[in-house]
């Protein structure tokens, strides 16, 4: 599900130029359906996070890949950019179904001394669609039109629909007994917001992924125009940092079991900012842009799975899936923000705005874990009440 849901985003950026030509419009005004995607996944993920943590994310998941497998279908018909437009918005919904509850799972299903592990492993389906999704995408986008990456990454969400299906239990946690309604999802997602430390974990995936939205989006329509690349050498670009991290991830997700979570988050944002500004600067043929893209793969992966999994233990069972969907919502809205944004300076000031941009914004996150986010002792016990949890957690009371 991860490699489906991750690779369908992340081909927008090296087909880029593909999806200029065959549309007829610039390559600035496609940063808008990196935008509606984004708008779509956050309003989604909001809604779907209350009733992830009433009804079991199970249910969630199996709706959240029913819905990604229709809407990617529906690529095989997008013909203009208002089609494609449309399409790219349903498929945001369609993540924002799934992205909250997916994260909320691995808290549900694993003990908070092994989540980084399951974090590292589950999010390296993210490596392994840019290891083969993307390469395999950008050919096939390449040699017949952009709406083949979009119609193959249908049938493998459409495999992990029949696996999470089949195999995909839902786990015994805590449900939200509360009737649901919109004006009680509301005051739960306020009450987070205003929460130093729920409000800090949505302000440091807002951060986050505006910082790779600036540096990724136009990178490849970047090394294309600057250095005369061709497409392929675009795939294996994205191939190579897969590589760099299917192998971070995990060793990152275990090395956060023992070693605390924020020192790996805190580190890797240093170290992908200094990436960042470096690029482009430093990149000035391919062999330096395979080096520079796979060292911000390997600091994205040691960030990645800590981050999620600190996140989970903020709160308790019952309230985890409104806290990871509000996170993935905001961040949504910082990529969003990034791409629309990252259009016109990409284009008024070249690629050079666009990673600083980016290194300014991870730098931001770095002093925000450092100082607002706590570092987990330990996880709250099911045999505690839900008042006391709530209490030990420091997280607003509830009617």
């Amino acid at each position: 599900m991860v490699f489906s849901a991750s690779s369908q985003v992340i081909i927008i950026s090296p087909i880029l130029p593909r999806l200029s030509e065959a549309l007829a419009v610039s390559e600035s005004l496609l940063g808008t359906l990196v935008t509606s995607y984004a708008v779509m996944l956050s309003i989604f993920a909001l809604i779907t996070g209350p009733i992830s943590d009433k009804f079991g994310r199970r249910r969630v998941l199996l709706i959240g890949s029913g819905f990604m497998t229709i809407s990617l279908l529906l690529h095989g018909v997008a013909d203009t950019y208002l089609s494609l437009l449309t399409v790219r918005a349903l498929a945001g919904a369609a993540g924002g179904t799934l992205s909250g509850a997916a994260v909320a799972y691995v808290g549900d299903y694993f003990p908070y001394s092994r989540r980084g592990w399951a974090n590292g492993w589950i999010m390296s389906g993210i490596a392994v669609g840019q290891i083969v999704g993307i390469p395999l995408g950008t050919v096939l986008a390449d040699l017949i039109n952009y709406r083949w990456p979009f119609l193959m990454f249908a049938v493998t969400m459409g495999a992990a629909f029949v696996l999470i299906w089949k195999v995909v239990p839902q786990p015994d946690v805590w449900r939200d007994q509360r009737k649901l309604s919109i004006k009680r999802a509301s005051v739960d997602y306020i009450r987070m917001l205003r929460d130093p430390v729920t409000g800090a974990a949505a302000a440091a995936y807002f951060l986050m992924f505006m910082s790779i939205g600036f540096y990724v989006i136009y990178l490849p329509a970047w090394l294309e125009r600057s250095l005369d690349v061709s497409s392929g050498a675009i795939a294996s670009l994205f191939l190579v940092g897969g590589l760099a991290n299917v192998v971070t991830g995990p060793i990152a997700g275990r090395l956060s079991d023992r070693v605390g979570r924020k020192p790996l988050i805190i580190a890797s944002c240093l170290g992908l900012g200094i990436v960042m500004f470096a690029t482009s600067y430093v990149v000035v043929n391919m062999w330096l842009a395979y080096i520079m893209f796979g060292l911000a793969m390997v600091m994205i992966a040691m960030r990645i799975s800590p981050l999620q999994s600190l996140l989970s233990a903020l709160v308790p069972d019952a309230r985890r899936g409104v806290l990871m969907s509000m996170a993935v919502a905001v961040g949504q809205i910082g990529i969003g923000m990034s791409g629309a944004i990252g259009g016109l300076t990409y284009t008024e000031f070249g690629y050079e705005s666009n990673s600083i941009l980016g290194a300014v914004s991870i730098l931001f996150m770095a002093i925000l874990v450092w100082r607002g986010l706590p570092e987990p002792i330990e996880e709250p016990q099911n045999g505690q009440s839900e008042d006391e949890v709530l209490d030990l957690l420091n997280v607003p009371a509830r009617s």
